[in-house]
C-alpha cells in the first residue's frame, strides 16, 4: 500500500486530490496539510511513501518543507504539483530534493501514475514543460562542482544522456551497452556527486554546463 500525504492550502484541491487517489487500489491518503510546516510534522508523524506537495503556500512554503521532509535516510519521496509551468519555485523545489512535479491539472492517470513511480524510487517530469523550466532557470550556470572530476569518461556521458531525458534503456542503446550496466553507472554517479535522485542530477549538469540548454531533452527522466 502507497500511502500519501497531501500538502495544499487549498481544502478544494485536497478534496480533489483524496477523491481520486481513494478510488485507486493500492494507494491510501493517510493525512492533509494545508501549510509547509503541518506537511513536515505530518510527514515525520504519519510516514507516508509519497508528499504530493503544493509550492505555494503560506507558514513555509513548498521548498522549504521539501527540502526538511526528504532529510534522513526514511524520508518520502516528493512529488510537486503546481500550477505554473515555468515556476521558478518548482525549479528551487527539485534542487531541495523532490523527486518531480506535475501540473495540477495533469490528467488523473497521470498523476496516478506519477505517485507510482516515485513510490517506487523512479523520479518524474511534466514532460511539457520540463525542458523550458531546466532552461529558463538554469540560464545563469554555476561553477562545475569539484565532485565532477571524480566521474570517469563514461559516467559524464551518462550524465549528459540522463539529462537530456533518455530512459535506462535508450542510454544503453546509444551506448551499446546492457541496462544493467547503465544503471550501475547511474549508481555511481549519484553516489560520487552526493544526488539523491535522477532529477537532481538533471538539475546539476544544465546548473555545471554539462548539458547546454537547447540541447534534445524529451521530458521523461525515468
Amino acid at each position: 500500500m502507497i500511502r500519501v500525504l497531501l500538502a495544499d492550502d487549498q481544502a478544494l484541491v485536497r478534496a480533489g486530490f483524496r477523491m481520486i487517489l481513494g478510488a485507486e487500489p493500492g494507494i491510501e491518503v493517510v493525512g492533509e496539510a494545508n501549510d509547509g510546516s503541518e506537511a513536515v510534522e505530518l510527514a515525520r508523524e504519519l510516514v507516508p511513501d509519497v508528499v504530493l506537495m503544493d509550492v505555494r503556500m503560506p507558514v513555509m512554503d513548498g521548498i522549504e518543507a521539501t527540502s526538511r521532509v526528504v532529510d534522513g535516510e526514511t524520508a518520502p519521496r516528493v512529488l510537486v504539483l503546481t500550477t505554473f509551468d515555468l515556476d521558478e519555485y518548482v525549479y528551487e523545489a527539485l534542487r531541495a530534493g523532490a523527486s518531480g512535479f506535475l501540473l495540477k491539472d495533469a490528467p488523473e492517470e497521470q498523476l496516478v501514475a506519477g505517485i507510482r513511480i516515485v513510490a517506487d524510487g523512479g523520479s518524474l517530469f511534466a514532460p511539457a514543460v520540463t525542458r523550458r523550466l531546466i532552461e529558463r532557470f538554469a540560464a545563469v550556470q554555476a561553477t562545475a562542482p569539484p565532485s565532477l572530476d571524480e566521474l570517469t569518461d563514461r559516467e559524464l556521458e551518462v550524465l549528459r544522456l540522463v539529462a537530456r531525458g533518455y530512459s535506462n534503456a535508450e542510454v544503453a542503446s546509444t551506448l551499446v551497452v546492457s541496462e544493467h550496466t547503465v544503471k550501475t553507472h547511474v549508481a555511481h554517479v549519484l553516489r560520487k556527486l552526493d544526488l539523491r535522485d535522477r532529477v537532481q542530477a538533471v538539475v546539476l549538469a544544465y546548473e555545471a554546463g554539462v548539458v547546454r540548454p537547447g540541447s534534445s531533452f524529451d521530458g521523461n527522466g525515468q
